[in-house]
């Protein structure tokens, strides 16, 4: 059976367009953008075949540093090569970047916006739906037999208890894959391995912050460039390290700050971990936003960029194929576990237990757009949240 092919090449400008498109209207953090980029890229587009993107995502999920835009950067590299990979990952970032500069700039001036707890509370919900729908779309993709399954499920296991990523879970389970898919270990898979396994030298959870109180440029791009390349966890996951950089070890935002930048990167479309943008606002102004920005997100370029090259030129090799098909598995379980910890966070009452169960029913039945359910949701939450007064929000 052949395997299908994909586009060889997407001219730059038709990367930057789209990744523009998906950075403005793409709700619900890493998982839900990368099902809407399978739903769109693969199945509809046809830039990408399923092994590209199944490829795509386990290696991505390896590496330290935010998935959604790791796996854009990823389809622009094989699409448009070097310079695809820079422009349509800025392209990425660039509408996310400005909705929450401005929405810091506001909260600066008007000190504070009360309708953010609002929105949070009705919208939390539907994020947990649409990370569930498309893990859904995403295990169909390249889940396939009893083994992913079985690491699927201890990795969700752990994901759950030790409530964080392991980064060992992604490299262990991609070892397993090229003991189990093939007899042994081969030199063009351990090239792949020494790549996966660099980041890990320097630990997946070092000390991010520096010392001191007061926040210059040169502090935030510090602390920004360490959490983009030493914290394994996509999106909210890596909010308990944030936490205590910016919180407790720093002191550059207080407790309710802190929970106001995750909610924005909640709230607003692209990568959920522009939260750096907010808190750069909050820091240092405008300035401060663009500096914390290019930290978090630099470094998912560099990894990216290095580990992209090495699969693409090894990517037939069977060893290649079984660590990915072990790394896939790994990802999914991790997220569903995710999925679990934020839920926590989200859902809390009566109603948002509703949304959250409406919200995946109609995924399921009806082709409704993200921006859509985030703005339906929005509004449930902008009526019903002065109405119910839940005290538990923002504070569990």
């Amino acid at each position: 059976m052949e395997t299908p092919k994909a586009a060889a090449r997407v001219p730059i400008r038709r990367l930057v367009a789209y990744f523009l498109r998906l950075g403005s209207l793409g709700f619900g953090g890493p998982v839900a953008l990368c099902g809407q980029m399978e739903r769109e890229l693969v199945q509809e587009r046809k830039w990408l075949t399923k092994d590209e993107m199944r490829e795509g995502i386990a290696v991505c999920q390896s590496l330290p540093g935010p998935l959604a835009i790791q796996v854009g950067i990823f389809i622009a590299y094989l699409r448009g090569g070097f310079w695809g990979a820079w422009a349509g990952g800025w392209a990425f970032i660039l509408p996310n970047f400005v909705i929450v500069a401005v929405l810091g700039a506001l909260y600066v001036h008007f000190g504070g916006l009360p309708w953010v707890t609002a929105v949070f509370y009705g919208v939390s919900p539907a994020v947990i739906a649409l990370i569930l729908h498309s893990c859904y779309r995403l295990a169909k993709l390249g889940m396939e037999d009893w083994l992913q399954w079985a690491i699927a499920a201890a990795s969700f296991a752990i994901t759950v208890v030790l409530q964080a990523e392991v980064a060992l879970l992604f490299i262990g389970a991609g070892i397993l894959g090229i003991l189990y898919y093939r007899s042994r270990v081969r030199g063009r898979a351990a090239s792949l391995a020494v790549v996966l396994l660099a980041p890990l030298v320097a630990g997946p959870a070092a000390s991010a912050a520096p010392a001191g109180g007061g926040a210059s440029l040169g502090k935030l791009l510090v602390f920004f460039l360490k959490a983009g390349s030493l914290t394994f966890g996509s999106g909210l996951v890596i909010v308990p390290f944030l936490e205590t950089g910016l919180v407790h070890q720093t002191g550059w935002l207080d407790e309710r700050q802190f929970l106001v930048a995750v909610a924005m990167g909640m709230l607003s479309p692209g990568p959920v971990v522009i939260t750096a943008t907010f808190v750069g606002y909050l820091v240092a102004g405008f300035w401060g936003a663009a500096v914390s920005t290019v930290g978090i997100f630099l470094p998912s370029f560099l990894l990216v960029l290095i580990v992209a090259p090495v699969l693409v030129r090894h990517r037939a090799n069977p060893n290649v194929q079984g660590f990915v098909k072990g790394a896939y598995a790994a990802a999914i379980g991790t997220i569903l576990g995710a999925s679990v910890l934020l839920g926590r966070i989200a859902i809390g009452d009566w109603l948002t237990a509703l949304l959250g169960l409406g919200s995946l029913g109609v995924l399921f039945r009806w082709k409704v757009s993200n921006p859509a359910l985030i703005a339906a949701t929005a509004l449930i939450g902008l009526i019903a949240f002065p109405l119910l007064r839940p005290t538990w929000v923002f504070v569990k």
